[in-house]
């Protein structure tokens, strides 16, 4: 496909342009890899062009991409979005409403503390059926018959009481860590849907995860987040990450704030931040096929904490 006048990337910078090049094939992360490669073009081009150049670098990944998908990322991406300091150097700075850079010493400490299998033993209550219990988990966190949005895939999803989802949830690989508000809500562009923030509630779980490193790396992250907050769960992406589930209801944004922006020095992804931001299923089931597996487990730090 040739490039019109709007979607060349002759002005892009060299890191931005590798991950271009980069697209995983199906199965491999296309979504989450849209939103990380959004993130950065917010920088340097409209959002259409945004959706014109990840079109393209999409077509041939393996899968049809629908523009919806893209659409959905990219619109994601702008709230947690690196703007450049200096055009002509391009490095991610933080304003007061964007997100600390990444501080390598610090992780590089804490990683060397623990792994995935202190998280393991860690954990109060073992998840090690081979028997998903997806259902059981989620009458822990979400307990009463709450709104729950739940996606088969980031474009195909419903918002529904609890009870009307019971016997579904171990083959979905998406929710809404916080339970909403209404069955549905506008978007920005003023559509009705039942997933977007107008119709996300209250925050109940604030969820930290890591795209870069290795899961013993996260393990370790998320057991010192512990000390600060309350980890209620962390769930294995079927993939590479881990999401951490910290308990948060009846918080400050203020409080909730600052504890995200220190995760995020610690290499925590900021789109998690947005409260209709779709995370993984616990021990449900990725579209690649894998288990999402619940390697910790605390419902006492969600009893403790009411």
């Amino acid at each position: 496909m040739r490039l019109t006048s709007t979607q060349r990337t002759d002005e892009l910078p060299r890191f931005v342009l590798d991950m271009l090049r980069a697209v995983p094939m199906a199965g491999g992360g296309v979504h989450p890899w849209l939103h990380k490669v959004s993130r950065q073009l917010w920088a340097h081009r409209t959002r259409e062009e945004i959706i014109a150049l990840l079109t393209i670098a999409v077509d041939g990944c393996g899968r049809n991409v629908p523009q919806r998908e893209i659409s959905a990322a990219v619109d994601a991406a702008k709230d947690c979005a690196w703007q450049p300091h200096d055009r002509s150097s391009y490095v991610p700075t933080p304003t007061p409403s964007r997100w600390p850079a990444l501080n390598i010493k610090a992780r590089g400490e804490i990683v060397k503390d623990a792994a995935l299998v202190d998280l393991w033993e860690a954990s109060p209550v073992r998840i090690d059926s081979n028997e998903p219990r997806t259902e059981e988990i989620i009458d822990v966190l979400f307990p009463g018959n709450p709104l729950l949005c739940v996606g088969a895939s980031s474009y195909a999803f419903d918002t529904k009481p609890r009870e009307e989802w019971r016997g579904e949830l171990a083959d979905m690989q998406l929710l809404v860590p916080s339970p909403m508000s209404k069955l549905k809500g506008l978007t920005q562009e003023g559509k009705e849907s039942s997933h977007c923030l107008d119709n996300t509630g209250q925050r109940r779980f604030l969820v930290c995860e890591f795209d870069s490193g290795t899961t013993d790396e996260h393990a370790a992250i998320l057991l010192h987040l512990a000390s600060r907050a309350p980890l209620a769960l962390a769930v294995h992406s079927g993939n590479k990450s881990l999401h951490g589930w910290f308990y948060c209801a009846g918080q400050t944004e203020e409080r909730l704030r600052g504890f995200m922006e220190y995760a995020v020095s610690l290499g925590a992804d900021p789109a998690t931040w947005t409260r209709s931001q779709f995370v993984r299923m616990p021990d449900g089931t990725r579209d690649n096929g894998k288990s999402q597996a619940v390697y910790y487990f605390n419902p006492k730090t969600i009893k403790d904490a009411r």
